[in-house]
């Protein structure tokens, strides 16, 4: 009798690492704009995105790879150290104001870019854009003091923007 308990207990076991490893993985890359510059963290929209998925019940897990004030370049070189293995889908949000900080050419930030691009597909990831929700929330007011960063409402906005591109 002990040795059917623990045979049914390492089949729960292996069941719910199954399916733990199923679900999808979700990676917000980017800087400030992901990062959620100026608000609490649970305001940023992988994290407002990560809520609106729980809410549906769904176990997929956002995570928020989002580092103020990089360049294009810094965001390249982290790629792969900031995308684990078994992510599914990179939410891409990269915008030219810290490059152009830096001295970064146009033409370099758009390298750089396709450089990332070029890593995540290699590893069969698909790479959602964000930059048009951004700009949409941001041209409908919905920025911080500052001008550059979104609010709470328009980190929502962006999240529920993404939350039907994640099928």
């Amino acid at each position: 009798m002990t040795r059917i308990v623990w045979i049914v207990a390492l089949a729960a076991v292996a069941l719910f690492a199954t399916m733990r490893c199923g679900s999808a993985q979700v990676v917000a890359l980017g800087a400030s704009t992901t990062a959620g510059y100026g608000l609490p963290p649970s305001e940023s929209f992988p994290s407002q995105l990560q809520a609106m998925l729980q809410a549906r019940g769904s176990a997929t897990r956002v995570i928020n790879a989002g580092v103020s004030g990089e360049t294009t370049a810094q965001i390249l070189a982290r790629t792969s150290s900031s995308v684990p293995e078994g992510t599914k889908i990179v939410i891409l949000s990269i915008f030219m104001l810290n490059d152009r900080s830096h001295g970064v050419s146009p033409a370099q930030h758009a390298a750089n870019i396709a450089g990332i691009r070029r890593q995540l597909g290699a590893r069969g990831i698909r790479v959602i854009d964000a930059n048009g929700l951004i700009m949409a929330a941001a041209k409908a007011g919905m920025l911080q003091r500052d001008g550059i960063h979104l609010t709470a409402a328009g980190n929502q906005r962006v999240a529920a923007g993404l939350i039907g591109s994640l099928r």
